[in-house]
This record gives C-alpha cells, sequence and structure tokens, in this order.
C-alpha cells in the first residue's frame, strides 16, 4: 500500500500535467504542475510522515524551473528539467561508484537489503539508465512538438521506468539478504515450532 500510494503521489501530478496542458497550453498546465506537485509532496509527508529523498529533489527543480518557464514565458525551461534532473542524478551515482560508495543504498536501504555487489550492480544500472533518460529527452523536446513532449513524459517515461524497475526484480533476488528482523522470525518460528511438538508429546 505504501508504495502504491509513493506511485500514485508521482505519477498523479503528471497526469494533471498532461489533461491541462491538453486543454490549457503548457503555461497553464506548468502552473497547476507545481501546485500539484507540492501538494502531493505535503500529502506525501501528512501520510508517510516523511518525503522521499528523489521526488522532493524533483520537485524542487520542478518549482525552479516551472517558476523560469512562467516568468520569462519560454517552455525551454520546463522542457530540460528532466534532462538536467537525471543528468544530475546519473552523475552523482557515477561519482558514488568512483568513490566506492552506493548513494542509491543511502536512499533505498530502508526498501531494500542487498549485498554490497548488488548495490554496485543496482547503482551502474540506474546510473546508465537515468543518463539514458537524459538523453532521450533531450532528443524528444528539440524534434517533436510541445504536445508530443507532453505525452511522451507520461506514456513513455513512465512505463519505461516502471519496466526498467520490475527487471531488476531477478537481480534484487540473487543479492537479497536476510535482515535481523528476518532472522528473528525465522528463530521465533522454530521456536514455537519446537514448542508445539514437546506440547504434543
Amino acid at each position: 500500500m505504501k508504495h502504491g500510494l509513493k506511485l500514485l503521489l508521482e505519477a498523479g501530478p503528471l497526469v494533471v500535467f498532461f489533461i491541462v496542458n491538453a486543454k490549457m497550453g503548457i503555461f497553464t498546465a506548468t502552473s497547476v504542475f507545481m501546485v500539484v506537485t507540492v501538494l502531493a509532496l505535503a500529502f506525501s509527508y501528512w501520510k508517510l510522515k516523511k518525503l522521499p529523498t528523489m521526488p522532493l529533489i524533483g520537485g524542487a527543480f520542478i518549482m525552479v524551473f516551472g517558476g523560469l518557464t512562467i516568468i520569462l514565458e519560454d517552455d525551454t525551461f520546463i522542457k530540460l528539467k528532466p534532462t538536467i534532473v537525471n543528468t544530475l542524478f546519473s552523475a552523482t551515482l557515477f561519482t558514488g561508484l568512483y568513490l566506492k560508495k552506493s548513494f542509491l543504498k543511502t536512499v533505498l536501504e530502508s526498501a531494500l537489503s542487498l549485498d554490497d555487489e548488488g548495490w554496485r550492480k543496482m547503482t551502474w544500472r540506474w546510473a546508465w539508465f537515468f543518463l539514458f533518460l537524459a538523453i532521450v529527452n533531450e532528443a524528444v523536446w528539440r524534434t517533436q512538438t510541445t504536445d508530443m513532449w507532453v505525452s511522451f513524459k507520461v506514456f513513455g517515461v513512465m512505463p519505461l521506468t516502471l519496466l526498467f524497475s520490475f527487471s531488476q526484480v531477478p537481480l534484487i533476488m540473487r543479492h537479497n539478504i536476510e535482515t535481523e528482523d528476518d532472522d528473528d522470525d525465522v528463530q521465533d518460528a522454530e521456536l514455537a515450532k519446537v514448542k508445539i511438538e514437546q506440547k504434543s508429546v
């Protein structure tokens, strides 16, 4: 349920952005996008008692580049935002790998328990994927119409990201490690089994 809520809060503003752009244009859509993003982050904090790191960073960039789009009446800024954010994420992950650190682990260790090799492989994959998204975004917004770019963000980037995330499941399964809580659960189950057997005797 928690993961579903996070997905909804991240995808919801994009869907609203797409709908408003189709009806009222990119500048109104950008304004609404900024407002809905803030509301989604606020609701996330109220419901989950914390703000997810990556949506928070993305939200900050939306405020900056969305604001420039509205003030200067130039939609180039909002179109550049995904390129800059994805490039930043990619560069951060590659830098961490160079320093023999996994910044991805810092963000996701509360949700995943992987060994060091698993985190290293996962970080490599996501670093290249973010770079891929940055390059594709540049290609789309520079060669296609604004409406096509908005559609690509909703019906292209989101499915690609979901598919890529699901494709990492085999790696996660191979490098998953049991946590202390998992060990305690196993021990409790074994102890309960022994007690039942003793009573039956």
